[in-house]
C-alpha cells in the first residue's frame, strides 16, 4: 500500500507500507542514492513472510522514485534525516522501531542520529548495509588514482550540463545494465538483481543524481555513531563493493565496536537485491528482539 507523506519542508514523499497493521514493531528501510524503495522490496517480502510480526515502511527519498522532484538546494543528508523523522512521526508515531539503511540510506540514519537523537529512545535495532561514515570524497571505485580522477572530472562535466539535467530519467535500463553490473554488483548476481538495479537507476532523474553528490562528499559522521552504542547494530558489506568498500565498513566498526560486522564474500554494493537472505536475516533478528522487549499491550493479558 502506498501513502503520500509531507516531508519536513512539505515536499510530497511516497511511502510503501507492508505487513501487519498494527504490529508490535515498525521496520523503516532507507534506500540509497539514485535508487528508491523498490530496492528494499525483496527484503521486505522476506521480513513480512518471516516469524517477526512487523510493519515495514519504505519511503522514497525526495527527488527519488515516486517522491516529488525538489530544489537541488534541499538535496542534503540533513534534509533526508528531517524527512525521515517526519515520515516516522506521521506513520509510526509510537512504539519500537528498527531502522535499516542501504548506502546513502545508512548515511541518512547517521544524520538522523545527529539531528534527532531523541528519536533513538524508541529504536531497538539498526542495520547499516553497504554504507560509510565518511571518506567518500576520496573514493576511487577500485580504480587507479589517475583513472579515478579522470572519472571524477567527467562526472563533474556531466553534472554541469543543463541539457543532461533537464532529462526526465537517466536512460533505458538496457543501455545502463552493463556498466551498472560492473560498478554495483558482485559475482554471479541473479537475473532479478540485475534487472531491478538497472530499472531503478535508469528511472532516476539526472537532477537528483547531480544534486545529491555534494552532500555525499561532505558526509563525515563517525561521531554520530555514538548514538547507536547501546542499540543492537548490524553492519554488512560485500568484498566486491566499489562504492563503500570493506574499509568503509571497518571504519564504522572501529567507531562503533559494539556493532556486529558481517563481510559477505563476492557480494557487491547492491546487497538488498544481491544477498536478500543475508540482509533480511539480521534485520529480522533485530525485529524479533524488539518484539521481545516491547511491553505487553494493556488490552492483552500480561
Amino acid at each position: 500500500m502506498g501513502r503520500t507523506v509531507a516531508g519536513a519542508d512539505g515536499a510530497p514523499l511516497h511511502v510503501e507500507i507492508d505487513g501487519r497493521d498494527p504490529a508490535p514493531v515498525t521496520v523503516v528501510l532507507s534506500h540509497g542514492w539514485t535508487l528508491d524503495g523498490r530496492t528494499w522490496g525483496p527484503v521486505t517480502r522476506a521480513l513480512v513472510a518471516g516469524r517477526a510480526p512487523v510493519r515495514v515502511l519504505r519511503p522514497d527519498h525526495r527527488g527519488h522514485g515516486r517522491s516529488a522532484a525538489v530544489d537541488p538546494a534541499t538535496m542534503t543528508l540533513e534534509q533526508l534525516a528531517d524527512d525521515l523523522a517526519a515520515v516516522i512521526a506521521a506513520l509510526a508515531p509510537d512504539g519500537p522501531l528498527v531502522l535499516a539503511g542501504h548506502s546513502m540510506g545508512g548515511m541518512t540514519l547517521m544524520a538522523l542520529a545527529e539531528r534527532h537523537p531523541q528519536l533513538f529512545e524508541r529504536v531497538r535495532g539498526v542495520g547499516l548495509v553497504a554504507t560509510a561514515s565518511g571518506g567518500l570524497a576520496q573514493a576511487t571505485l577500485g580504480l587507479p588514482q589517475r583513472a579515478a580522477a579522470l572519472a571524477r572530472r567527467g562526472e563533474r562535466a556531466l553534472y554541469g550540463s543543463s541539457r543532461w539535467l533537464a532529462k526526465p530519467r537517466l536512460a533505458s535500463p538496457r543501455a545502463l545494465a552493463p556498466a551498472l553490473s560492473w560498478l554495483l554488483l558482485g559475482e554471479r548476481p541473479s537475473a532479478q538483481a540485475r534487472r531491478l538495479t538497472a530499472e531503478v537507476i535508469a528511472s532516476c532523474r539526472p537532477a537528483t543524481v547531480a544534486g545529491f553528490r555534494p552532500t555525499l562528499d561532505a558526509h563525515e559522521r563517525d561521531a554520530a555513531l555514538a548514538t547507536f552504542a547501546d542499540i543492537p547494530t548490524a553492519v554488512l558489506v560485500g568484498t566486491r563493493d566499489r562504492l563503500t568498500p570493506v574499509a568503509a565498513a571497518r571504519r564504522i566498526h572501529a567507531a562503533l565496536p559494539s556493532a556486529q560486522l558481517t563481510v559477505l564474500p563476492g557480494a557487491g554494493h547492491m546487497l538488498p537485491v544481491e544477498r536478500v537472505a543475508e540482509v533480511a536475516a539480521p534485520i529480522a533478528r533485530l525485529a524479533r528482539g524488539a518484539v521481545d522487549q516491547a511491553p505487553a499491550r494493556s488490552d492483552q493479558p500480561a
